[in-house]
């Protein structure tokens, strides 16, 4: 995975959300730690695409999402804590297909990309169970679903597993980390997660403060929560 910005600010209304912030990482799987109302949930959906920066250059998977939003949204997924904000369909199928929306795919391939992607993530039994009606877990694990039927390039994930029990964040940490091809950007309060990661960078304050061995990170981290 290429990420790169050099400089980059973002300003939300009247306040500087991200400064200074300068990063060239390639890795698989990177980890985001920091304090609430550190930056690193708009560091995430600046990777994404959803927010834009005021000032600096950004690239995310060779793009810049200043000029090349849409490619950038089609090869990249974004899994939030709450999955209530992604399911939008009645049943769990619908949900599923309608990520696939975009892909003017026969509703063949539709049927049949909906069908593995369920059985990956266990909810073939729920097919046609209404969306909301899912337990947390279910919903979560929808979400995820719904986000690798698009078979994306990078994951991105904020706190993924914010509002669950150990059983099924447990389930939903697995299908993040499981290779299959994508790299993932996982953005988590949870340390243990955040070691599973290739690379760590934590943020401060709106700025970019740490990057490198998740080990160091989050020592560095947890220190200054003791201070």
């Amino acid at each position: 995975m290429s990420i790169r910005l050099n400089d980059v600010w973002v300003r939300l209304g009247d306040v500087d959300v991200l400064r200074e912030v300068s990063l060239d990482v390639d890795a698989r799987t990177v980890a985001v730690v920091g304090e609430n109302g550190s930056g690193k949930s708009t560091f995430a959906r600046l990777l994404g695409g959803l927010v834009g920066h005021t000032a600096g250059e950004l690239s995310v998977l060779g793009l810049n999402p200043a000029n090349r939003a849409g490619e950038l949204r089609r090869r990249v997924a974004v899994v939030f804590s709450n999955p209530d904000a992604q399911i939008v369909m009645p049943t769990v199928a619908e949900d599923v297909a309608f990520s696939l929306r975009a892909d003017r795919l026969r509703s063949d391939e539709i049927r049949e990309r909906v069908a593995v992607a369920l059985e990956r993530f266990g909810l073939t039994a729920l097919a046609d169970h209404p969306s909301h009606d899912l337990s947390g877990g279910q919903k979560q694990l929808l979400a995820l679903c719904g986000a690798f039927v698009r078979e994306p390039e990078l994951v991105i994930a904020d706190e993924p597993t914010a509002y669950l029990d150990a059983r099924n964040a447990g389930r939903v940490a697995d299908h993040l980390f499981k290779d299959t091809g994508h790299r993932l950007v996982l953005v988590s309060h949870d340390l243990a997660l955040a070691r599973r990661c290739d690379v760590a960078v934590l943020f401060a304050e709106g700025r970019l403060t740490a990057v490198g061995k998740p080990a160091a990170i989050i020592a560095e981290y947890e220190a200054k929560l003791r201070c």
